[in-house]
């Protein structure tokens, strides 16, 4: 297998690999560039999204800055939508669904390091140059959630259909769909209803 193979299959990989190290500055670049183009330049950002990821939807909207591993593991539905700082660590596969919105200063980190420092730590090859291994777990987001601002959600995590997650949470699990759940470490604290329709709020 390749390091590439090993990476989305979950197994430990070679982050030092050259395809691996390639792709991942070719995602640093466009996520600079992106990041340095006024809001007004819309067809030269909607080139770049569409370079960085081959695989979203429509309507895709990112407000700059963003930062992105590698951009090519990340899958956004339709019509998404994201605030300011989104960083997201895709060393998996990261599924966006449709109409997923995501607050300001949200991560998504699928990256995962051994427990053991003396298998965490940097090695040496025979040739003298530095490698570490590690491997990584995917995150799924359903349709329909709203991501607050100031979220991390970690590897190997579920957020289901609907699913609001509170601002400040960290997900370390998967959650149901249809709930409002918040915390660190993220809870559901109740599902949503009817009851919860704007129109039940003294807003007009």
């Amino acid at each position: 297998m390749t390091e590439k193979e090993k990476l989305l299959s979950g197994k430990l990989y070679d982050s030092s690999d050259p395809e691996l190290v390639h792709m991942r500055e070719k995602a640093h670049r466009l996520s600079m560039e992106y990041n340095q183009l006024p809001e007004t330049e819309t067809r030269k950002r909607n080139v770049i999204l569409r370079e960085l990821f081959p695989h979203a939807g429509k309507d895709l909207y990112l407000q700059s800055p963003i930062q992105f591993d590698y951009g090519e593991f990340t899958t956004f539905g339709d019509r998404c939508y994201a605030n300011f700082n989104l960083v997201i660590l895709d060393c998996a596969p990261v599924q966006i669904g449709n109409d997923v919105f995501i607050g300001a200063n949200c991560t998504i980190a699928t990256p995962m390091h051994p427990f053991l420092p003396g298998e965490r730590n940097m090695q040496y090859r025979p040739d003298g140059s530095v490698f570490n291994l590690e491997y990584a777990k995917s995150v799924t987001i359903r349709d329909n959630c709203w991501i607050a601002c100031n979220v991390t959600i970690c590897g190997g995590v579920t957020i289901g259909e609907g699913t609001i997650i509170g601002a400040g949470s960290v997900v370390t699990r998967d959650i149901p769909p249809n709930v409002l759940a918040a915390g660190n470490p993220c809870r559901v604290i109740r599902e949503l209803t009817e009851e919860d329709s704007i129109r039940n709020l003294d807003l007009i």
